[in-house]
């Protein structure tokens, strides 16, 4: 069974995760581990943490000589940070304690977490709250993304609204070339035309009389998936419900759709679902792909698309009305830096989590205590999926 535990404040030395279930001898790059990492840091609209962060995973256990050994993993990022927080988030009791700040941040964790612990200081809450905790998530993907990649399971993303500017595609997108323009682009953009005007959306919420934070969309893409990953005997072990709890689970995340998503409410069945063909020579095909490449709970051999909608982040600079939790007088919420728009890393976080889900899902599938082990057993299940007639986006 696969798992992973993260741990650490945004503060704090550092942030760390464990995972579990891995096989034994998969190659681990981790040059690509701290490449993932980099790609969350970037991002147009980002704040000033990350002038300071470089993120670096150490591994600690569970890797020799470049490979898995079957054990737990655990890595580690440090806070560079750190250095300036180290009496106000000391470990050990200190004669003078910071003092704790009561005013919570309307959309934050603030409120109802300093009720549910019994707290009188939102910095624990906003501590472990912190999508900088999200930097452990990243990298334990990065190492899951390339078990992925043994059988030839690839992940993208790009942003496709900002604010109110959505990105324009044409009606036929090569997913790889999208994903290739959008790495190239400030705000994970693969539109020209629309990544300016987010560009200048996002300025605009910059400027001194302005001081406001922008939410978006962003999509995540995954190819090569065998059809039969996921299930449709419980609701825990569906693909679709897994992704959604993965994506919902990324601070400020409020919405997730796959495929056409919400769309298909305002459609006749005629025009959502999608009508399957077969050709001698390609196989079982489909002429679109409203299901977002899941039917039932499993995937169905074509691409898997997701989307989540990100709210602005309710760290504002120009703060919100909110009331002292200890005097119970009106006052402004507490200002913490924070970005200005973190849809294009929120995206790659996005990335993070569906990788996650991926790992999870085709290791129940295919199991096995070694890489070689988990490769016989997937390709013997494509053997017979290809037996079948099913030969398109197989690798």
């Amino acid at each position: 069974m696969f798992r992973f535990l993260t741990g650490g404040e945004s503060h704090g030395p550092s942030l760390s995760a464990i995972l579990e279930g891995l096989p034994a001898n998969l190659p681990v790059d981790l040059e690509e581990v701290n490449f993932q990492l980099k790609r969350r840091q970037g991002g147009y609209g980002r704040g000033a943490r990350q002038q300071i962060e470089t993120d670096k995973a150490e591994i600690l256990s569970g890797i020799r000589f470049g490979r898995t050994m079957g054990g737990p993993i655990t890595l580690l990022v440090r806070n560079r940070d750190w250095e300036n927080w180290t009496e106000k988030m000391s470990i050990t009791p200190v004669e003078n304690e910071t003092a704790p700040i009561t005013q919570p941040r309307p959309g934050h964790a603030d409120f109802p977490g300093m009720l549910k612990y019994d707290s009188n200081d939102l910095r624990p809450i906003l501590e472990r709250s912190s999508a900088r905790n999200t930097a452990a998530l990243v990298a334990s993907a990065a190492i899951c993304r390339q078990l992925l990649k043994q059988i030839g399971i690839e992940i993208f993303s790009h942003v496709v609204m900002i604010g109110d500017v959505w990105a324009k595609f044409p009606t036929v997108v090569d997913y790889r070339e999208l994903a290739k323009i959008a790495e190239e682009s400030s705000v994970r953009c693969a539109s020209p035309e629309s990544e300016q005007e987010m560009i200048d959306k996002i300025t605009y919420c910059m400027q001194e009389g302005t001081r406001d934070t922008l939410g978006g969309i962003f999509e995540v893409v995954t190819l090569g998936c065998p059809p039969g990953l996921g299930s449709f005997v419980h609701w825990d072990r569906k693909l679709d419900s897994r992704l959604a709890q993965a994506l919902m689970s990324i601070q400020a995340i409020k919405g997730v759709e796959v495929g056409l998503g919400f769309g298909v409410a305002q459609l006749p069945g005629s025009k959502v679902h999608d009508e399957l063909f077969f050709g001698a020579g390609e196989g079982f095909t489909r002429g679109t792909n409203n299901a977002g490449g899941i039917e039932g709970g499993m995937t169905n051999g074509e691409p898997v698309v997701v989307r989540a909608a990100m709210k602005p982040i309710s760290t504002l600079p120009t703060p919100l009305a909110t009331v002292d939790m200890k005097t119970r007088q009106p006052v402004k919420a507490h200002f913490e830096r924070s970005d200005v728009c973190a849809v294009p890393a929120a995206a790659v976080i996005g990335e993070a989590m569906v990788a996650l889900a991926f790992t999870q899902t085709v290791l129940e599938k295919f199991g096995g205590d070694s890489l070689e082990e988990f490769q016989r057993n997937y390709r013997s299940y494509m053997d017979v999926v290809r037996e079948r007639g099913f030969t398109r986006n197989v690798s």
